[in-house]
């Protein structure tokens, strides 16, 4: 069974990335499904899980980071855009002139335009993806400045001003009515 080989966590079926192992458990791709793969993970007392895609993601270099101890699961995203009855002269404007001109940016101002999962927490990989390829139920212009990104999970949310360059980290609660009534689009 030398065709099959555990190096830093990865399994590699004949030179090909085909699953990893984390906790006793072994996950792998369901093209890797095969008896020589299950015997080589039974023989290590590897509980086996087959799952789709596996494949791709270690392919790219996805993955791999969960084997890291210090690895951190994705937030999801949420784009935030200016609603269509707000002040025009809000729009498309940086950080600095929106709080001079009208304060700190507020939710009562704004819509979901995106609420989801995306591959990366990377604030400029988002916005790449939020201009090039809009994501399934985006239902927004591109991302552009006087937008906020929100990376949330079940204990936290943060909030991103699109900016003249980059991102700004801005206070911005949503308003109680959507808190309530959960996010509907």
């Amino acid at each position: 069974m030398d065709s099959i080989k555990l190096k830093n966590g990865c399994i590699y079926y004949y030179g090909s990335p085909a699953g990893y192992v984390k906790d006793g458990k072994a996950s792998v791709d369901t093209m890797f499904d095969c008896e020589e793969l299950k015997a080589w993970c039974e023989k290590r007392n590897y509980e086996i899980n087959v799952i789709e895609g596996i494949f791709d993601k270690l392919s790219n270099g996805e993955k791999i980071a969960e084997l890291n101890e210090d690895y951190k699961p994705l937030k999801k995203v949420r784009i935030w855009q200016l609603n269509a009855d707000s002040d025009f002269s809000m729009r498309f404007i940086s950080l600095e002139e929106f709080q001079k001109k009208f304060g700190e940016p507020t939710a009562d101002n704004y819509k979901a335009v995106f609420d989801g999962e995306l591959d990366t927490n990377d604030l400029e990989s988002i916005y790449t993806i939020c201009n090039t390829d809009h994501p399934k139920g985006y239902n927004g212009h591109s991302l552009s400045m006087s937008d906020v990104v929100e990376l949330y999970d079940d204990t936290s949310s943060s909030f991103y001003y699109v900016d003249r360059f980059g991102f700004k980290e801005i206070g911005f609660i949503q308003p109680k009515s959507q808190q309530e009534m959960g996010m509907q689009m």
